[in-house]
């Protein structure tokens, strides 16, 4: 019966699902300031409907734009008349979106039982809370399903704890899929979650981080938006809240905590991806966690998981200047990395995330660090821009695996390091 509930439920949602043939992704390796000035003039263009999955900066770093098909022709006659250098990197957008819909329906036939589940696919929402409660079921003692709140839309927001017994423990925090079109970030969420239950017990190292410390891990923080990038926008990023006297909805999650609220690189635009809400912790996903956060108390890390770039970031966002603790967490993150490129050579990249990527405010590392948990990091997991947001689920288990060995290390940095 669920396997028929699963294939009808993705056989309707091709019938409401947003298309995007033709719609190709460009890279553009901005040569100057002055460049890059005019790749943000595009960016603020809101008629053209482009979706920057990053941004200009610096002529540093490269900007992927998903350009429309409809849009396509000018914005290339914009960059070749300004000689702005770009390239193709996605020459139709819906291919990709078609094989990953056939892995999916494939992935659907197996249901969320924890011992057929298929973690090296993509899933529903509805297939990961099974899968949850069948976590709890094989490991009752150690971990439980806590319930923090609803979504914007009524759908139960699920934290699974990792506790050996006591009270108010120290404890990590991990979320991930904050940003909904980010896949990659829950599917490792999920193999990291079934990796500390099956380890536990058996790797020394696990048992003695449990031993002392719960893990919190937060599989999907943004169960509204991760349901609608199923059934009709795999692009979507935000939120579904209404915003009213708008047309547009969705509020950044990752753009509305209370960590420079409402200012650079946050956009009072109700229509932009990045749109902050109305007021900090107005988002209703934000503030369940934020309520759960201050109540616990004794949280000594907080770790966000995001697609993608192949960055570890700490604090700040929301301004340029150095936190108190840079140069500890400087070097946390980068023997994490080194941990992490230790099993397939991945490299990534270490910064304070307006040094590294952009400036960005009211982000959740900013707020959690400002409320006093020092060990705050954000990943940026696979991969450089070849699929951007959209890679392979062949990709899920190695991703998965390589980022595990560096989330372990912060971890167990926190444990070994109270403050």
């Amino acid at each position: 019966m669920r396997v028929c509930l699963a294939l009808f439920t993705i056989f309707v949602a091709a019938y409401c699902r947003k298309v995007f043939t033709g719609d190709q992704v460009l890279r553009i390796n901005a040569k100057s300031e002055e460049q890059i000035q005019l790749l943000k003039e595009l960016e603020n263009t809101e008629v053209s409907e482009l979706d920057f999955w990053t941004h200009p900066v610096s002529s540093d770093l490269p900007v992927d734009i998903h350009v429309p098909y409809a849009s396509l022709y000018a914005v290339r006659k914009f960059l070749q008349d300004k000689e702005i250098p770009f390239h193709v990197m996605i020459e139709d957008l819906q291919e990709l979106l078609d094989k990953e819909q056939e892995d999916l329906q494939r992935s659907a036939m197996r249901g969320g039982d924890a011992k057929s589940f298929d973690y090296a696919a993509y899933h529903q929402l509805e297939t990961i809370y099974s899968w949850m409660d069948s976590m709890v079921a094989g490991h009752p003692n150690l971990i439980s399903k806590v319930h923090i709140g609803s979504s914007y839309e009524n759908r139960p927001m699920y934290v699974l704890k990792f506790s050996t017994g006591g009270s108010n423990r120290p404890a990590i925090w991990v979320d991930a899929g904050i940003h909904s079109r980010e896949w990659i970030s829950t599917a490792s969420a999920v193999w990291m979650a079934n990796k500390l239950a099956t380890d536990f017990g058996v790797d020394p190292s696990v048992t003695a981080l449990l031993g002392q410390m719960d893990i919190y891990l937060m599989v999907v923080t943004n169960p509204d938006g991760y349901a609608y990038t199923h059934t009709n926008d795999r692009m979507w990023r935000k939120t579904r809240a209404v915003n009213p006297g708008s047309l547009c909805r969705g509020v950044d999650p990752n753009r509305n905590w209370d960590a420079g609220f409402g200012g650079p690189g946050a956009s009072k635009n109700p229509c932009s991806d990045s749109y902050h809400g109305p007021s900090a912790h107005s988002a209703i996903e934000v503030n369940n966690i934020v309520n759960l956060i201050r109540n616990h108390g004794n949280f000594k890390s907080f770790i966000s998981i995001h697609a993608y770039s192949q960055l570890l970031m700490y604090p700040y966002g929301y301004i340029c200047t150095d936190i108190p603790d840079q140069a500890e967490l400087h070097s946390v993150g980068q023997r994490a990395v080194q941990a992490l490129s230790s099993l397939y050579g991945t490299s990534y990249k270490v910064g304070s995330i307006c040094k590294i990527i952009y400036q960005a405010s009211g982000g959740s590392i900013d707020w959690s660090y400002n409320v006093g948990i020092k060990y705050s990091f954000a990943f940026e997991l696979r991969d450089t821009g070849r699929y951007g947001f959209l890679l392979p689920a062949n990709q899920i288990i190695p991703t998965a695996n390589e980022t595990w060995l560096a989330l372990k290390y912060v971890m167990e940095y926190a444990r070994d390091h109270p403050y």
